[in-house]
């Protein structure tokens, strides 16, 4: 099949989309155009801003005009979003809040935050799909694969700029549930310990505790008790990849259903309890209202399965 844009589109810049690069602009306004495609128009002059030829690294100013000529391009017969309309139809029912300047969703496990690495589907593509005429959909932050729970979503760049901001100063308060093996002592409240991330030729990334990794640090709360096992609150204060996992297998208490840093007994201890996937759920996050200045605080609930499985634990030692 082929998508196309059939006519020459004249696109008004707004004072959001202001500053950033004519490519980068293009990259995102004509998705699934590739980038070979893209530098090709604009070095043929067949992308112009206020009827003038313009090299790929100017910035756009606000009111500026640009012209966007006719684009197509072949698609594989198996698009992911056609392919998979109702996991597009599911993410509807995932949305926490949703206003002009944010979307928030709460995850499902076993969903990519984006395509790529072998995944046709992600969660931004299937939002795209769902809201086809967004001009500005993009992750703030990211959750692994198996991770499920609250997903930042800007909706216009000056709101991404500003959630960024607050993530490089650590003003974004997050908090998630894990449930771990043994029982997690009451004095271990923090763990910092640098993280060093390894890819191995699959492509997997494998991350360590290591002396010459970055600075890492994750604040620990217990919820629940069951023998066995802990349900604890994590708060990490840095936001290294799979930060959380790590930190809680280098305290000795790896998270249930961690197929890189988990512990196959304590999972075949869970079996009967109905858990089947990581039990890693991203709970709440707490951060500015990037258009209004209002503190949010939006939580995700976990989902049945999970809750059924904490209610048999939480029977088991009664």
């Amino acid at each position: 099949m082929k998508t196309e844009n059939p006519v020459v589109q004249i696109i008004p810049i707004s004072e959001d989309e202001a500053g950033q690069r004519i490519d980068n602009f293009l990259r995102t306004f004509l998705k699934g155009v590739p980038k070979s495609m893209i530098y090709r128009i604009l070095r043929k002059g067949e992308v112009r801003v206020n009827k003038k030829r313009i090299k790929p690294e100017y910035k756009l100013l606000s009111g500026d005009q640009v012209r966007v000529p006719p684009v197509r391009v072949a698609e594989r017969d198996d698009a992911p979003v056609s392919a998979k309309l109702d996991k597009v139809a599911a993410l509807e029912h995932c949305i926490l809040f949703e206003d002009d300047h944010l979307l928030i969703l709460n995850k499902p496990s076993g969903t990519a935050v984006h395509g790529g690495s072998g995944l046709s589907f992600g969660v931004i593509e299937g939002l795209r799909a769902l809201r086809p005429d967004a001009r500005f959909l993009e992750l703030v932050h990211r959750l692994d694969r198996d991770t499920s729970g609250v997903l930042l979503i800007a909706k216009k760049r000056s709101a991404l700029r500003s959630l960024h901001e607050q993530l490089r100063l650590k003003g974004m308060q997050k908090d998630y549930l894990a449930l771990v093996r043994g029982e997690w002592p009451a004095h271990c409240k923090v763990v910092q310990a640098p993280l060093l991330k390894n890819i191995l030729q699959s492509g997997e990334r494998i991350v360590r505790v290591n002396s010459e990794g970055k600075p890492s640090e994750t604040r620990f709360k217990i919820e629940e008790k069951y023998g066995f096992a802990t349900l604890i609150k994590a708060s990490p204060v840095t936001g290294r990849t799979h930060q959380i996992r790590v930190h809680a297998q280098h305290a000795g208490h790896p998270i249930a259903f961690d197929d890189r840093y988990g512990d196959r007994d304590f999972d075949a201890q869970l079996v009967g309890s109905g858990i089947n996937r990581l039990f890693l759920h991203a709970a709440a996050l707490r951060f500015d209202h990037p258009g209004t200045g209002e503190t949010l605080r939006i939580e995700a609930p976990l989902e049945p399965k999970l809750r059924n499985a904490l209610k048999k634990l939480r029977d088991a030692v009664k």
